[in-house]
């Protein structure tokens, strides 16, 4: 294996994650690699399913296709590399790389809690002001409003990585993870504390909005009469928690093996990881068992594509 500790001199990191396995290291290049396979070919069925049902081109599920389809991209930023590292032995990943990842991964991550965030409020206006949903919800607000947070995402996480930038890698330059989601940064400890901050800020942000529109939501559901319309409501609203409170877990999970310095360094790594493919891998699973309308399509579609087999 291809670590190199020593002085960094910023030009290469060596990504070291889980090198107490030694020579067993190199088995996890298996499951990872179906891992992918699995998560990409969930998230395809989903994400394929709703682009191809003009009747579920509504907003509630463009916003469930988009997560999958996100879900769909995310991995292969990261988890290929990895399964080259495992097999091959080779760790060492270029500063400009690394940095770039870590905008890549983080910007990723800070779209699917926008998503979340979207299919709260879309649920707010749907169950809260169910009159006036197709007016407050149409085209030039949705649009509107993703631009925004797309805006927001972007302009977040270009300032949190030009943060490091400036900043020298005095550590050793070997990272004990299997992706770069973290720096070496050592420079100005202002400057590191504001884009550690940053990195956390959108996540938190609209975590507390989510919750505080749901809140919202199931006291209006319990007020109102009891009905098809109100158990619709409340198994489509516990289906988005169910994602959210899976996403959200994960990111706690990481964010207690990140801070916690008596947690072993091969749990830290397998804790980020989970925050970075949990949700790709049980969010297409959660949509299409309980989302009643993707479930009949996407037995349709497998049916049809079982029949044709039987008729040629």
């Amino acid at each position: 294996m291809d670590n190199r500790p020593g002085n960094n001199t910023g030009d290469v990191f060596y990504l070291n994650g889980f090198a107490s396995l030694r020579e067993h290291r190199r088995l996890l290049s298996i499951p990872f690699f179906f891992l992918l396979l699995y998560m990409m070919a969930a998230n395809a069925v989903v994400t394929y399913v709703i682009a191809k049902q003009r009747n579920l081109y509504k907003p509630m599920y463009v916003l469930i296709g988009s997560l999958t389809l996100l879900n769909f991209f995310f991995p292969l930023l990261f988890i290929p590399r990895m399964v080259v590292s495992f097999a091959s032995g080779r760790n060492d990943i270029t500063a400009v790389e690394c940095l770039l990842q870590i905008f890549i991964i983080h910007l990723c991550g800070s779209f699917q809690t926008s998503i979340l965030l979207q299919m709260a409020v879309d649920r707010f206006f749907a169950i809260c002001w169910p009159l006036r949903y197709h007016d407050i919800v149409n085209l030039r607000n949705s649009i509107l409003f993703t631009a925004a947070l797309a805006l927001r995402n972007t302009v977040t996480m270009v300032t949190m990585v030009c943060l490091f930038i400036p900043l020298t890698f005095c550590q050793s330059n070997v990272i004990y993870h299997c992706a770069c989601v973290v720096t070496l940064a050592c420079g100005t400890s202002l400057r590191s504390y504001i884009a550690g901050v940053m990195a956390f800020t959108i996540t938190t942000s609209d975590c507390i909005i989510i919750a505080a529109t749901y809140i919202v939501i199931f006291i209006v559901i319990f007020w109102s009469s009891s009905g098809e319309s109100r158990q619709k409501a409340i198994h489509t609203c516990s289906t988005h928690l169910l994602v959210i409170g899976i996403s959200y877990l994960s990111v706690v999970c990481a964010f207690i093996g990140y801070k916690v310095s008596a947690i072993p360094p091969d749990i830290k790594v397998a804790l980020t990881l989970s925050y970075l493919l949990i949700p790709s891998c049980f969010s297409p699973v959660i949509y299409g068992i309980r989302t009643n309308e993707i479930k009949v399509h996407m037995l349709k579609m497998l049916k049809l594509n079982t029949v044709d087999s039987k008729n040629t």
